[in-house]
């Protein structure tokens, strides 16, 4: 085990967004013993350039030429080396000098670099949820060769991985994922057709990004998660159940074939889980929010309702079919979020247009990195389609 005096130093992917500013917070708890080599941000420029004041990294890399051409003009980058794109987060992902790698950029823009990391050999804290569904087996085998370790930033996987942490292989019976219900948990369909952004991003207990506070409505993200605890874990996804837990303080648990259960518990803190990714396998006191076990009232569970949340039906059907299936619901599950919070498409809208992808799209193997990318591309383009034929049912 590391001294406690070991400085890590780590690149931050997604900087910018809800994961990477609270991934920021909890390096400037831990008063230096997390150094911040690089970081990768997106259209916010002017909050990039904060971070860059603050932190003083090494690298900065924009998502665009446009977002680095501004940063190399802006004094606070002054003596940073500005990269950019895919191209830049791939080599902040894979440099010798850093131990750990964040992975907080949604969707599949993490993807190119999650693997350059793991072919790199890092320590990878991985809060992307997209880049394990679509890319399960080029994850996995790049994480294999390189010799690199995923640490799951997701509360409900960083739960599961400190349950099953040091026992032994075979000894799960099954894997049980704690979901809050967001905040339609018990409304009725009729209710859903007329729910709108604002009340779809009003969570009753986590503060998230937008995409996943929407999946999170539509349970759409509980469902992404049985497929990521495949790829973390090998489990079988018929062996991954869900419960609504409203209070969001069982994070999750394990079933083991002796009876036996293990749970998570803590207080709904996303900094929980990126301070344990941060400084795995070590745990210290920063002052994040503890849990009162005699204040936080009563532990309920139920099962979901999957009738009124289809997502997740969707989800457990992607994971039977495999394949280029999960990239594929994964992408139009983008693409319609996209369009919902852009008004042009009701919340109910959402799985239908996922559904008719899925059953249009071709299925092939997704062992190599092009296929899968060309697998989403080409659901983009159809989950565009039915959002136009969706947006012009709904004006008629």
């Amino acid at each position: 085990m590391r001294s406690e005096q070991t400085v890590r130093s780590i690149s931050v992917l997604g900087s910018t967004g809800s994961i990477g500013t609270q991934v920021l917070d909890v390096v400037e708890r831990l008063q230096g013993r997390v150094r911040v080599r690089s970081l990768a941000g997106g259209r916010n420029i002017e909050l990039l350039a904060q971070q860059v004041r603050r932190f003083r990294p090494h690298f900065v890399v924009a998502s665009d030429s446009e977002g680095a051409a501004a940063l190399r003009e802006h004094p606070a980058c002054a003596g940073v080396e500005v990269l950019c794109g895919q191209e830049g987060m791939c080599r902040i992902a894979s440099d010798p000098e850093v131990e750990t790698v964040v992975v907080g950029v949604q969707g599949f823009a993490g993807l190119r670099p999650t693997i350059a990391a793991a072919e790199a050999g890092k320590q990878i804290a991985i809060a992307s949820k997209e880049v394990l569904v679509a890319a399960k087996e080029p994850v996995r085998r790049a994480v294999r060769e390189g010799g690199a370790k995923l640490i799951p930033v997701d509360s409900e996987h960083s739960a599961i991985f400190q349950c099953l942490t040091g026992e032994p292989e075979g000894s799960v019976e099954r894997i049980i994922l704690t979901a809050s219900g967001g905040p339609f948990a018990r409304a009725s369909r009729e209710q859903m057709a007329s729910i709108t952004p604002a009340m779809a991003l009003a969570h009753p207990t986590w503060k998230m990004g937008q995409k996943v506070t929407i999946d999170s409505a539509t349970l759409m993200n509980k469902g992404l998660e049985i497929l990521e605890a495949e790829a973390l874990f090998g489990v079988d996804p018929q062996n991954v159940d869900v419960v609504i837990h409203p209070r969001s303080i069982v994070h999750s648990l394990v079933r083991f074939k002796d009876g036996s259960v293990k749970a998570q518990l803590g207080v709904p803190d996303m900094r929980l889980p990126i301070q344990y990714a941060l400084l795995y396998p070590e745990r210290v006191d920063t002052a994040l929010p503890q849990l009162d076990l005699l204040t936080c009232g009563p532990l309920e569970f139920h099962p979901p309702d999957e009738d009124r949340f289809p997502c997740l039906r969707l989800a457990r059907v992607a994971a039977r079919r495999g394949g280029t299936i999960p990239a594929v619901m994964s992408a139009a599950d983008d693409v319609a979020v996209e369009a919902f919070l852009d008004g042009r498409i009701a919340f109910l809208d959402i799985p239908e247009i996922i559904e008719d992808v899925m059953a249009r799209a071709d299925n092939e193997p997704a062992e190599e990195l092009e296929t899968i990318i060309r697998a989403d591309y080409r659901a983009r383009e159809m989950a565009r389609e039915a959002v136009e034929k969706h947006s012009r049912a709904a004006v008629r």
